[in-house]
């Protein structure tokens, strides 16, 4: 077998979408399978649409996503000698020919066409009756068309959809140059995948339309045919085609998310692809396992749930060392002091992590710990920052001041001791703790809270509290 070499042919047109980086993915995951060569080609030819900030941002997204490329990135607008040079072959052999159709004249056609009901394709006007080498205008404007066959049928042998068969008639004369001598999409494609001996292409089963053109195209370039695997689009859950209004569709919105990239690949590869009923995988894991034999024929259905389910398995199945590196780009872009020290913000990681599913909604739970700054909420505050509680917590202060060791343990003794002497159950002491800390009655566990926001700033907000329930018997 010739050694297999993949492509992802992205159009630098916007971000790189969730549909781009699987189709991506795929290619990169049977590259790798079979010990072959992951091309990356930028096809940057729509110059009003591609950008510079386009083409990074896909970079990006790519080199986030761990898919790294052995060849590449090649971009389309540095190869305009060679597409000329085989438009040219394709001249001086007769199986293409200049066009001096007007665009007005083509859609005045076009809108007849659509009239009577028929489908718009190119009449033929310019097109030779043999395959002659025709003289090219010089007095006026000109495309050049490559001249398709009018009779028989063009077979796509593929790897996921199986046997699709075209009839010619249905395949108009291609526009492979434009009147400036731009070359178009299909000639480029096809004539880019010969030149970098592209064995597999792997793509949206929306290209399976250009399929038989490009086919006809490698023949007339007297070149073998790589082999085709067109997979099914991904759907939101309504079953439309995945967009905006679905939620987020670009990869790096979910880096930004606090999504990691393991997961966003575990779930990406999922949809269309399994093997058993595993779920998780390791890059290595999916590197043995994925063929296209186990490409499904219907269109995976993009469920953010599942991909939140992913995220949160490997946020717990990180080490707090780890997440402590990851999550501070976070903090820092919800405008909080940088932590100074890694072991206290892996300490307070711990406190929160079976709570957080993203590293954004991580820093989010936190905000009691990253700042002094804190609203104690209404309905909390009058719940249970009382005149009744005013004595226990003014005892737990004096306990908590005289700790030398601020251990979870140390702190747990002071707690029981006042609960003991005060006959008091646990939730009694802890809520109001708990509000007057974090100013909500929800949070991790009382004693690792206090551990994590240490002595000084735990009895600073505890005695805030107190001036709360003062101010409460205080004449208005």
């Amino acid at each position: 077998m010739t050694s297999v070499r993949t492509r992802f042919a992205p159009s630098p047109t916007g971000y790189l979408h969730i549909g781009g980086a699987r189709t991506a993915l795929f290619n990169y995951l049977f590259a790798r399978h079979h010990g072959g060569k992951f091309i990356l080609r930028i096809e940057d030819t729509d110059r009003e649409r591609s950008t510079p900030e386009a083409i990074e941002t896909i970079l990006q997204a790519l080199k986030w996503l761990q898919l790294d490329w052995d060849e590449g990135p090649f971009y389309q607008t540095q190869r305009f000698p060679l597409y000329r040079e085989k438009i040219g072959k394709l001249l001086a052999n007769g199986k293409a020919y200049p066009c001096v159709c007007a665009p007005q004249e083509l859609e005045a056609k076009r809108q007849a066409a659509q009239r009577e009901k028929r489908k718009p394709a190119y009449d033929g006007t310019c097109r030779p009756k043999e395959e002659i080498i025709p003289p090219l205008p010089e007095d006026k404007p000109y495309t050049v068309r490559f001249r398709s066959p009018q009779t028989g049928t063009t077979v796509v042998d593929d790897a996921v959809k199986g046997t699709v068969v075209f009839d010619n008639r249905e395949l108009d004369d291609l526009i492979i140059a434009r009147s400036d001598g731009t070359p178009t999409y299909n000639f480029c494609v096809v004539v880019d995948d010969i030149d970098m001996a592209i064995t597999h292409i792997i793509r949206g089963d929306d290209h399976l339309a250009n399929a038989p053109r490009q086919i006809l195209l490698y023949r007339a370039l007297s070149h073998t045919l790589p082999r085709f695997a067109h997979v099914p689009l991904i759907l939101g859950l309504d079953k439309a085609r995945l967009s905006k209004r679905h939620g987020a569709t670009s990869v790096m919105a979910y880096r930004d998310m606090g999504y990691f990239p393991e997961a966003l690949i575990n779930y990406l590869v999922r949809l269309g692809w399994s093997h058993g009923d595993q779920e998780i995988f390791s890059p290595d894991e999916l590197i043995e396992k994925f063929s296209l034999d186990a490409v499904g024929k219907s269109a995976g259905v993009f469920n953010p749930e599942k991909l939140l389910w992913l995220n949160f398995h490997y946020l717990k199945s990180r080490t707090l060392s780890q997440l402590a590196d990851e999550v501070i780009p976070f903090i820092e872009a919800k405008g909080y002091p940088r932590p100074q020290h890694r072991e206290w913000l892996a300490k307070m990681i711990g406190t929160l992590r079976e709570r957080a599913k993203t590293l954004t909604e991580l820093v989010d739970l936190a905000h009691f710990y990253l700042s002094d700054d804190i609203d104690i909420e209404e309905k909390a505050a009058k719940k249970f920052l009382t005149r009744e509680v005013f004595e226990p917590l003014k005892q737990l202060i004096q306990k908590l001041s005289a700790l030398d060791d601020f251990s979870v343990s140390k702190i747990e003794h002071a707690f029981t001791e006042i609960l003991q002497e005060r006959g008091l159950a646990l939730g009694k002491l802890a809520q109001p703790v708990r509000v007057a800390l974090t100013g909500s009655t929800v949070s991790p566990g009382i004693y690792e809270v206090i551990a994590v926001l240490g002595k000084e700033r735990t009895l600073l907000r505890l005695k805030k509290a107190l001036e709360h329930i003062e101010r409460l018997d205080s004449p208005r």
